[in-house]
């Protein structure tokens, strides 16, 4: 049987003397550096495993920063086609069918293609008298059931499944909320999709979040009559679900925002959090820590001056980013309360969206006036300004989101719809020549 190989180890000594040898070219001082790099630990001796580690994590660090520091060329802004009337409340990407879904105000749904070309669009509420009172707030797809959930004016969320043929009919209608909700959001468990969490805040301030613990069986219980006809809409009072008649799912929930109105929310599962803000510059930011039990909650709040309109989360640089009403974006860690770990300045008016380019670690920023700026966190850095041919318009709702996987940026702008497409980018081939190829020639001796 073949002997288990011996791990060779290096003192610095050797080290510089055998690699001027065998590699043939640098000084004995510079490998004398090299060691000292990988030595971190500083036990006097370095081996391969330690070296090639080294070697590599510097490549890998080489290329995040050539990353970070590539910025996007953009086609020309373009206008979609749309068919709403009242400003657009929301735009979310569906995985499993690969289309777009928008909704508006007046709650017509836009189905787009994921060419960009809009399919259907038709009222989400089959009650016509109902429309001219009610207003669509929201819109989240629980992808791992298979739906959509929508909130109203009425001060209810209504499930719609997209499974069915035709129109989406709705599954489940949650009445009876004290106030309405504004701002949604759903997380599902990737590893288990039974274990999700939808979380939304109200124009009061109040942040509320159902967990479901057997989402793929039924979200909330069934009533027995209703069991034969799979399409009745099941009607659940908010105190129903208070009271824990529901057995798979259960509610947590916090007043800290005090009246305010909850712009957004999300529930964060790296962080065990409901994070929510406000535009008041008290408990402008609040995260809502699950505690062991899962059912309380324990607060942290940021008073940030003047305000924010919004605000984004990247779990790998566990960094929280704020769009000031007061012109300024600011990163904040999420354990520390005091002060913002960075502060990017360059907008001159308040700053309404921020969304992190995740994968390249920068950020984007959209402001009142208009103008969408992209920064590089390592440095905090606007590496880009790009002011957007809106109409002229003092008053207006507007809608950011960034779709990373398809590379695509849209903006809403009250009931129109842009959308900003990356060029493809040529830098991940490399080049050896800086004009056409027109010749290769093989050398079989040099094998070259």
């Amino acid at each position: 049987p073949t002997e288990p190989r011996q791990t060779i180890s290096m003192s610095r000594e050797e080290f510089m003397q055998r690699m001027t040898e065998i590699v043939g070219w640098g000084s004995k001082e510079k490998y004398g550096e090299l060691f000292d790099k990988v030595d971190v630990a500083q036990d006097g001796f370095i081996n391969w495993d330690k070296l090639t580690s080294f070697i590599l994590l510097a490549l890998y660090e080489k290329d995040e920063r050539a990353k970070a520091t590539v910025v996007p060329e953009w086609k020309d802004l373009e206008f979609l086609p749309v068919k709403h009337k009242d400003a657009i409340q929301k735009i979310i990407f569906l995985k499993s069918s690969g289309r777009y879904l928008t909704i508006s105000k007046e709650g017509l749904l836009g189905i787009w293609g994921e060419n960009l070309k809009l399919q259907e669009s038709f009222p989400i509420t089959s009650d016509a008298i109902k429309l001219k009172h009610l207003w669509v707030t929201s819109l989240v797809s629980l992808e791992n059931v298979n739906k959509i959930a929508v909130a109203f004016t009425s001060k209810e969320i209504c499930f719609y499944d997209l499974l069915s043929k035709g129109e989406f009919p709705c599954q489940y209608k949650l009445q009876g909320l004290k106030r309405t909700p504004i701002c949604m959001d759903y997380w599902y468990d990737p590893l288990d999709a039974n274990e999700s969490v939808l979380s939304f805040g109200d124009i009061k301030g109040k942040v509320q979040a159902i967990v479901f613990t057997t989402a793929l069986i039924s979200l909330f219980e069934r009533p027995a009559s209703t069991c034969e006809d799979e399409e009745a809409t099941v009607t659940i009072n908010w105190t129903e679900l208070l009271s824990g008649y529901h057995k798979c799912c259960h509610t947590v929930e916090h007043t800290l925002h005090r009246g305010d109105w909850v712009r957004q929310v999300i529930y964060n599962a790296s962080l065990d959090a409901i994070i929510s803000s406000t535009t008041s510059n008290t408990n402008s930011m609040v995260l809502a820590w699950r505690e062991k039990s899962k059912k309380h909650l324990k607060m942290t709040s940021f008073n940030i001056a003047q305000g924010i309109h919004a605000f984004d989360y990247h779990s790998q640089l566990n960094l929280i980013a704020t769009a000031g009403i007061n012109n300024k974006v600011c990163l904040w860690n999420p354990y520390v309360v005091s002060k913002p770990v960075g502060v990017l300045w360059g907008h001159s008016a308040s700053v309404i969206a921020v969304q992190f380019f995740a994968a390249r670690k920068q950020l984007f920023s959209f402001s009142k006036d208009k103008v969408l700026r992209l920064w590089d966190i390592q440095h905090q850095l606007s590496i880009q300004r790009i002011a957007c041919s809106f109409p002229k318009s003092q008053d207006f709702r507007c809608l950011f989101h960034f779709d990373e996987a398809h590379g695509r940026l849209f903006i809403s702008f009250n009931n129109q719809l842009a959308v900003l497409a990356m060029k493809c980018e040529t830098s991940k081939r490399v080049k050896s020549h800086k004009k056409a190829v027109t010749c290769v020639l093989y050398n079989s001796v040099l094998k070259q």
